[in-house]
This record gives structure tokens, C-alpha cells and sequence, in this order.
């Protein structure tokens, strides 16, 4: 890589890192991400704080010109809508939910629905590793055997099916506050960058 190619990246990484929009939503998210992965927990006054700055910075430096408070709340709302089935089903916490809400009102409606995507491929390698690393493979493999057959004779005798995993069984919770900073983090270099 020439010189002033790696000049020109270092530029925009640094764009990136000291806007106060996406410096400082990777900085919460870091800390989401730390704090989740200690306590398994995303804190509210964290996502909360979060919106409302985003809020208030993008409707006075809205990222196009003649911008919006709409900018920020309906990115606030997708981001909220994208995970809210994950979390009905039990596959994902409200703290997750939240966390996403919060990432949506710093990058709007359509730019979410990208880093939602990168949040889902990043949390699934994040899953492999974890499962590698806890020796849990095997117990995930089991979990969602029973999960089919169990739906699949649920169907079979007329009754909706429960796709619920005890507690007991499971194979492990992981954080992913982690897999949502790593995930947005991820798509807002590869956005610098006009990767994607």
C-alpha cells in the first residue's frame, strides 16, 4: 500500500473516531459492550443518555443539509422494530433491543437496517466462537434438535408449537452488547471506507 494510500486511511479513520456523532456512539457502545460482557446487562441510563444526545446532535447537525428531528426518531424506531421479534422470542434480551434503538438514532433509518445486518453476521461468528470456546457445541447441536422435534410434533398434534429451551440446557448466554459494538463498529469502517 503506497504512502499516501495508508495517509488517505488514516484520515478517515480519524473522521470517524472524533465526529461527534460516530465517535462518540462507538464510545458508548465500547462501553455497552464492556458492561454487558461483566454483568449481562446493558444498563438504561447508558441507552437512554445515548438517544437523547443523538437525538439533540443530529436535529442541530443533521448529516444532510435541511435535516430533521424525523432523522434521528425514525432511525430510533427501526433500530427498535429490527430486533423487537428476536427479543419476543426470548433469542434476544430488551437491553439488546434498547442498545440497537439507541444505534438507530445515531445513524438513522438508512443507514440501521445495514448495521443490523452486520450485527447479525458478527453476533452468529461471535456464537461459533463461543460455543467453540466454552465446549458447549455439543449441547447447542442438542438443543436444537429437541427445539424441532419438539415443534415438529407440536404442529403434527394441532397445537402452535414452543420453540422455549429451559434454562437448564442451555448452552450458554452471550453478551451481545458485544456482538452489537463489534457489528456497528465493523459497518460504520467498511461505510468510511465506500466498502459498502
Amino acid at each position: 500500500m503506497a504512502e499516501a494510500e495508508f495517509q488517505a486511511m488514516l484520515d478517515l479513520m480519524a473522521s470517524l473516531l472524533f465526529s461527534g456523532r460516530t465517535g462518540i456512539l462507538l464510545l458508548l457502545l465500547v462501553s455497552a459492550a464492556v458492561i454487558d460482557f461483566r454483568s449481562h446487562r446493558i444498563p438504561n441510563w447508558l441507552v437512554v443518555s445515548g438517544a437523547v444526545y443523538a437525538l439533540v446532535f443530529n436535529t442541530v447537525f443533521p448529516p444532510w443539509h435541511n435535516g430533521t428531528v424525523l432523522f434521528p426518531l425514525a432511525g430510533l424506531g427501526l433500530g427498535l422494530f429490527l430486533f423487537l421479534p428476536l427479543y419476543l422470542l426470548r433469542a434476544m434480551g430488551a437491553g439488546d433491543v434498547k442498545l440497537l434503538a439507541m444505534c438507530g438514532a445515531f445513524l438513522g433509518p438508512n443507514e440501521v437496517w445495514r448495521a443490523a445486518l452486520m450485527i447479525l453476521i458478527t453476533g452468529g461468528l461471535l456464537g461459533v466462537v463461543f460455543v467453540l470456546a466454552n465446549g458447549t457445541a455439543l449441547r447447542v447441536v442438542q438443543n436444537l434438535t429437541s427445539v424441532f422435534r419438539v415443534g415438529l410434533f407440536d404442529t403434527m398434534g394441532g397445537s402452535a408449537p414452543s420453540l422455549r429451551i429451559s434454562a437448564l440446557a442451555s448452552a450458554g448466554r452471550l453478551p451481545y452488547g458485544v456482538a452489537i459494538a463489534a457489528g456497528t463498529a465493523a459497518y460504520l469502517v467498511l461505510h468510511q471506507l465506500a466498502l459498502i
